[in-house]
């Protein structure tokens, strides 16, 4: 890994939302996805989230992976969830060996760009380890 890890998100690319998986989100992913919608959390959370014990996910349409997503891009970017804003710098991705390369093989953006600075990867992997911790329990 060196110094850095080379990343940019490529124009037009959503690879990353196409994979299979769901899309976990935080209380302060909703307020903020619900207050860019013009929705209260409340409504927001009825419509698109589906709520465990444990934590919440992003409702999953049929034929999609994301709600959101559609004609090629994210219709919530400014405020998309922690999940989707740090992607890549994921602590799965950056700390086990191999997997930031896997992760290149549908990932167009991973090998681009400017060189982000380790720090700055780890800052992002931590933000995502402290939103889910039950995904990343030690």
């Amino acid at each position: 890994m060196g110094d850095g890890l080379r990343f940019e998100c490529q124009p037009g690319c959503t690879a990353c939302c196409e994979r299979k998986g769901f899309v976990y989100v935080t209380e302060s992913d909703v307020a903020r996805a619900a207050a860019f919608l013009s929705l209260t959390p409340r409504e927001f959370e009825k419509k698109y989230v589906y709520r465990t014990r444990r934590r919440m996910r992003l409702r999953m349409p049929r034929n999609a992976n994301c709600p959101f997503l559609g004609d090629g891009r994210c219709s919530i970017h400014p405020a998309k969830p922690i999940q989707c804003r740090t992607f890549p710098f994921w602590p799965e991705l950056i700390y086990i060996w191999g997997e930031w390369h896997n992760a290149a093989s549908y990932c167009p953006g991973i090998g681009t760009g400017p060189l982000v600075q380790l720090e700055t990867a780890e800052a992002q992997a931590r933000e995502m380890r402290e939103a889910h911790p039950v995904m990343y329990r030690e």
